[in-house]
């Protein structure tokens, strides 16, 4: 009792008590669900339907399709162009097959494993034929698929199977897993755009007239006056023109994406005259060693030439285009250099030490030797060369072995421009030099002794003994030093973008303007822009905002960036610059036709027109409704008289017609028929397909309604 009268007395104390601990777990639970809630929030790099798109799983499939791109390429490794090509190919994909399978969701189209199983069991299917399990015709094998699935729980399984082997075998299931996936995924899409396609049908009426519209031709006498005709000054445009005409045309002022609109200052850094006459000095000395006999090898590796020496005799396609134009007017013996060459910014010399006449291609078959040391080999080695000699079989020999002895190729291409060692140079300079059915015993030094018999040889060609020394003409670090303090001196000066603007080109830049959108994966063409690109993007970046400094490119470019727009996804504003200049040039274009039009009212003939200041006359034949009609005299493609004239007769006249890039009138010389025959099926067929071809722009429709935000630009 005295224990519970405690707890009583101090029942306030102890609800604050738990009060207090209650809150606390709150709270911690509040920190945690906020924390992962900013974690998750980074990690989205997009949204469709307003789902976002988490950038692990599209990593995933980037892996994934990086995967299929080396293993079917037999790549290692890819450049990053490449792996920025690959992302947006899979930001598309994934996109778009979103799209369809939101739609397909909402029709209940679905494809059934048993669908699936039955395309790939018939073979038919064109990804198919990209698989490895194919017969010797090239078809699809499903026998070999199935055989390949049964025995891959078993290789994977199997300690007797080295790592290598399994490696392979998973590399080809997850190719396969790919292929599946997506012959599901396309086969889903055809079945939508089936669906899309029934609704599209031809009728004898239209067949006809499509029909017509190709065949009935018409030949025109045709006097113009071109909008140039009348001067832009003597054209007002207001306000409210401009609104009128964007209303009248708002749909193509509405994008995808967001874009931004900056003006920038972009230094590529170059050699300084200091630069170049220290780096010729140093060539100049290489020169004179080369020319003294020094060891072409040593001294090319030691100028740190781009071009590395081949001891083996190269063909001229190896080597650089500039050098190789040289090498058949130059002499056994010569040398030329140091020279520069503008092209690729380089500074050469080039020294011919030998040219000799070698085959590009040699067939080749080979026995190797066998022996428990390199001593034992020799002596087989030496046994079979004299079996040969006394006319021995050399399959025979091969088979006594167990060697196939098959005949290979080895063409120039697959070594010339590769670091050799001394036994491969010694193989290839053995067999290029031999005669064709020589036997010739090579000793390969720790690696063995090999037999082989050169049994053809093809397309003789020139290759050279040459050493080449080729080095670019880069800047020394105390030019990139100037050139980055100059800059920098001059932004802290001008901290303000109409700074920069107003006093750029007297201190020697250029100012330049560009629009991009973050799809794009460099600013203004230099590489190593990432940082400056989500600058430019950041939701912090306002108008008038001057970027930090940023060294980019190949360590070679200064970039400072000012944004000048905002263009959000949606309708552009009428009074956007790039939007309103457009609308200013329509405006223009329509005074200037009511102008001429009403100038060209009192005309009652070509004639009438033809003497009017500015006019141009023209006859213009085979006019038809099917394609535009393209007026020369003018420059522009004008479907006005396509319209018109099928619909006029012969010897009407017709004028005050509004086009692309002339006020018109015309009379009809003649019309006339084509020989084609009417096929009324086939006339049926081409409409509907014209009219897929029209309904297959439903897929702007659906990315416009699907929302579709891209925020890759801050992680790649």
């Amino acid at each position: 009792m005295a224990t519970l009268q405690k707890i009583r007395n101090k029942g306030k104390f102890l609800i604050g008590v738990v009060g207090l601990a209650l809150f606390a777990f709150i709270a911690e639970e509040f920190v945690r669900s906020l924390s992962y809630t900013q974690t998750e929030r980074h990690q989205r790099i997009g949204k469709i339907y307003g789902d976002n798109v988490n950038v692990q799983d599209f990593n995933a499939l980037v892996d994934e399709y990086t995967d299929v791109i080396k293993f079917t390429n037999g790549l290692t490794t890819l450049t990053d162009d490449q792996l920025s090509s690959i992302r947006d190919q899979v930001w598309q994909n994934y996109v778009n097959q979103q799209i369809i399978e939101h739609e397909c969701d909402k029709l209940g189209l679905t494809v059934t494993d048993a669908e699936l199983q039955t395309i790939i069991s018939t073979g038919k299917n064109p990804m198919l034929a990209q698989t490895p399990f194919r017969n010797q015709q090239g078809a699809f094998d499903f026998n070999q698929l199935k055989q390949f699935l049964s025995q891959k729980d078993e290789v994977m399984n199997s300690a007797e199977m080295g790592s290598e082997v399994k490696e392979q075998y998973m590399q080809m299931y997850n190719y396969w897993k790919f292929i599946e996936k997506n012959i599901r995924q396309q086969t889903l899409a055809q079945k939508y755009q089936a669906l899309l396609s029934g609704t599209i049908i031809s009728n004898p009426i239209a067949a006809k007239a499509s029909f017509e519209a190709r065949n009935n031709e018409s030949e025109i006498l045709l006097a113009a006056l071109p909008y140039t005709s009348v001067k832009d000054a003597d054209i007002t445009v207001e306000d409210a023109d401009l609104k009128a005409k964007y209303n009248e045309m708002k749909e193509i002022f509405r994008t995808t994406q967001e874009t931004r609109d900056f003006k920038y200052i972009d230094i590529p850094v170059v050699a300084s005259q200091a630069d170049k006459d220290a780096l010729k000095k140093e060539m100049e000395g290489y020169a004179q060693a080369l020319n003294e006999g020094a060891d072409p090898a040593k001294t090319v590796r030691e100028a740190a030439s781009q071009v590395s020496y081949s001891a083996l005799p190269i063909s001229s396609k190896t080597l650089p285009h500039d050098v190789a134009e040289l090498l058949d007017s130059m002499a056994v013996g010569s040398q030329v250099g140091p020279f520069v060459h503008e092209h690729d910014n380089t500074i050469n010399i080039v020294r011919l030490i030998d040219k000799v006449s070698r085959p590009d291609s040699v067939e080749v078959r080979q026995i190797a030797a066998p022996g428990k040391d390199m001593e034992a080999a020799e002596k087989t080695a030496d046994s079979i060369m004299n079996a040969l000699a006394a006319g021995e079989n050399f399959d025979s020999i091969a088979k006594k072995y167990n060697q196939p002895a098959e005949k290979n190729w080895i063409v120039s291409a697959q070594y010339e421009g590769q670091m050799l060692d001394e036994n491969n140079r010694k193989f290839i300079n053995t067999l290029s030099t031999a005669a064709v059915g020589s036997n010739n015993k090579i000793v390969l030094d720790g690696q063995g002794v090999v037999i082989a018999q050169v049994t053809d040889k093809r397309n003789m060609i020139n290759k050279y003994n040459v050493a080449v020394i080729k080095r670019a003409m880069d800047f020394s670090k105390d030019t990139y030093n100037k050139a980055f303090n100059d800059f920098s001196s001059f932004l802290a000066g001008n901290p303000k973008a109409e700074d920069i603007e107003a006093n750029a080109s007297k201190a020697g830049y250029t100012v330049q303007t560009r629009t991009m959108s973050s799809t794009e994966h460099t600013v203004a063409g230099v590489h190593s822009t990432r940082e400056t690109l989500r600058w430019i993007f950041d939701e912090k970046t306002k108008i008038g905002d001057v970027s930090p400094l940023y060294e980019c490119g190949d360590n070679d470019h200064l970039l400072v960036v000012m944004l000048t727009g905002i263009h959000p996804k949606g309708y552009m504003n009428w009074d956007d610059e790039q939007v309103k200049t457009y609308l200013t040039s329509e405006v223009q274009k329509d005074k200037k036709a009511a102008k001429l039009q009403e100038k060209m009212q009192a005309a009652k003939s070509i004639a009438d027109v033809a003497k009017m200041e500015g006019a141009v006359t023209d006859t213009v034949k085979h006019i038809n409704f099917a394609s535009n009609a393209f007026i020369s005299k003018v420059g522009n493609s004008e479907p006005v008289l396509s319209g018109s004239v099928s619909t006029a007769k012969k010897g009407d006249f017709k004028s005050g017609l509004k086009g692309n890039g002339a006020v018109y009138a015309y009379q009809v010389l003649n019309q006339t028929k084509t020989d084609a025959k009417f096929d009324a099926k086939q006339e049926k067929q081409q409409a509907a397909q014209m009219s897929m071809r029209a309904l297959s722009a439903f897929t702007n429709e659906l990315y416009l309604k699907a929302d579709v935000q891209d925020k890759r630009y801050l992680f790649y």
